[in-house]
């Protein structure tokens, strides 16, 4: 319009090196024994601020939609999606988010994979639910080697195979998972959904029935799913698939989708069994035991795709600043903004160094019992405060946009209301303080391989060197214990996250992490850095370039 012109705005925050202009991540890669997949992981960065991003916007604008009958009344079940979903899809199962570890079983693989999942999430985080799932089923089935032998290969492959049909017609197939029934939620003993052996054969391997309902089915479009059912002898593991052996529809149908708050490129739904077929997984009654392994890997996710939107979010907020003027100045000149910019930087990188060291241990875990008594009670304590920081973080950097960051075309809004969902999934934050309690209780070798991660750190930093001795103290006092757990969690993750900065990080974001996590100096919202932190460096240290 001819009265007025445009100025006093950012460029667009898009094709740019993700991964050249996240410092953490770069290091992360080399430290943990991933630097032989840089060019791997570049690519997705590239991916993830050219075209994935137009993907991302199209697929959550256009959201599924359940199509139970076909025209000719046939119940069919099925949920279409965008093309641009499709995209996503694709390009993901191609550069092997869903399963590098397990086609490139070498030193460093789970740490590049969590890292492309970190890149890809900041585009669309919807299509993420089943890459995580069909990653994490493979440890659940390895439990069951015939169906293993026969799943693994489908799950594993590089060819994204959106066709309907059964699985053994396609190039590749995914994995979902229905654990939730209403009356029970986390507590998924109080389960009603009953499982028959449908020959004379029972216990794992089995072929059984399944009849009951699932209030929430992740991904229904997947191939098959992990699912848990009663037998005689308590909660069981089976795996689903949507077609039965013969080539028929299962007994599987999907009565509704969620309307969720986020989310909502992914279909989310309400399903019921109706004598499904499916085979038993692991012992027979020993269910959770079976299906805590898919779970262990689908909470390193939660951290990944927290720790991804935490970086998206400070990529834009630092951005807008460094090219937005108010009051005369830029905004990174304005002292209290550099200072919340910083403060946020610093939240974003500790989450960062923390999801790549817990998936060196997953990678070190295979042969080292100590790294594996580690990823256990870490996974759990990641998951908890990583996933509780994210929607804070998501609501100042909104913030620090002002009225633009509240509309959609920015993309913020979404990535807030994306941000709680991973505090939710796989455990929310009490069932998470309750795992950590349980990891110290019954599995005596986790308390002491924490504690030996954070022993490398003594020495760096006396502050820090007291905070462990103090929590120490604190971890040995077990009244009321239940109560305070969301403390001690907090404080074992602070812990963790500055046992990390002060061995691989920048020496400004040391003095600025240690002085407020650490020694207190600090308030309770983001933006109270003391006052001497070098908060310059640090934004400049966390702020992409475009051009």
């Amino acid at each position: 319009m001819p009265t007025h012109e445009v100025f006093n705005q950012p460029p667009p925050l898009e094709g740019y090196d993700a991964l050249q202009h996240d410092h953490a991540l770069v290091e992360g890669l080399v430290r943990h024994n991933a630097e032989w997949a840089m060019s791997r992981v570049r690519d997705v960065g590239l991916l993830m601020t050219g075209e994935a991003m137009a993907w991302g916007f199209q697929a959550n604008r256009f959201g599924p939609e359940l199509r139970t009958f076909d025209r000719f009344g046939h119940r069919i079940d099925e949920v279409e999606f965008h093309p641009a979903w499709h995209r996503l899809m694709e390009s993901s199962v191609a550069h092997g988010l869903h399963a590098l570890p397990w086609q490139n079983e070498r030193p460093g693989a789970h740490v590049a994979r969590v890292a492309m999942g970190y890149l890809m999430t900041q585009a669309e985080s919807g299509h993420g639910c089943p890459i995580t799932m069909t990653f994490a089923s493979v440890p659940a089935l390895r439990a069951q080697p015939e169906v293993a032998e026969e799943w693994v290969p489908r799950f594993t492959s590089s060819v994204y195979d959106p066709r309907c049909i059964p699985a053994s017609q396609k190039k590749g197939a995914l994995c979902g998972m229905a654990m939730t029934e209403k009356q029970g939620g986390s507590d998924v003993r109080a389960n009603t959904t009953q499982a028959r052996p449908l020959g004379s054969a029972t216990g794992a391997g089995a072929e059984y029935a399944i009849v009951g309902h699932k209030w929430f089915c992740s991904a229904p479009m997947c191939d098959a799913f992990l699912t848990l059912a009663h037998t005689e002898r308590g909660l069981s593991c089976f795996l689903l698939p949507r077609w039965r052996p013969d080539g028929t529809r299962n007994a599987f149908h999907i009565q509704r989708l969620k309307d969720k708050l986020g989310d909502r490129s992914n279909a989310s739904s309400e399903v019921e069994f109706t004598g499904a077929w499916a085979r038993m997984i692991g012992e027979e009654g020993r269910g959770v035991k079976t299906i805590i392994e898919m779970v262990s890997h689908t909470r390193l996710d939660c951290v990944m795709g927290s720790a991804g939107i935490m970086r998206h979010a400070v990529a834009q907020a630092t951005h807008h600043a460094e090219h937005r003027s108010a009051f005369g100045k830029k905004l990174t000149d304005q002292p209290l903004m550099l200072n919340v910019l910083a403060d946020l930087a610093i939240e974003q990188e500790a989450a960062t160094m923390l999801l790549l060291r817990l998936a060196q241990a997953y990678d070190d875990g295979v042969k080292n019992p100590e790294q594996r008594a580690f990823a256990r009670i870490a996974t759990a304590i990641a998951k908890y405060w990583v996933c509780k920081r994210t929607p804070h973080v998501l609501s100042e950097a909104l913030e620090c946009h002002g009225g633009s960051g509240y509309v959609e075309e920015s993309v913020l809004p979404r990535l807030y209301r994306q941000a709680p969902l991973n505090s939710i999934w796989e455990g929310s934050g009490n069932v998470m303080c309750l795992d950590v309690l349980r990891a110290m209780g019954r599995e005596p070798d986790s308390v002491p391989a924490l504690f030996a991660e954070l022993a490398l750190a003594r020495g760096a930093d006396r502050h820090l060197d007291g905070y462990i001795e103090r929590l120490t103290r604190d971890l040995s006092d077990l009244s009321d214990i239940e109560t305070r757990g969301r403390a001690l969690v907090e404080r074992l993750a602070l812990a963790l996250q500055a046992s990390l900065v002060v061995r691989y990080g920048q020496p400004a974001m040391v003095e600025a992490f240690v002085r407020s996590r650490i020694q207190g100096e600090h308030g309770a919202v983001f933006g109270t850095l003391p006052v001497g932190v070098d908060c310059r460096g640090i934004v400049d240290r966390a702020r992409p370039r475009v051009g």
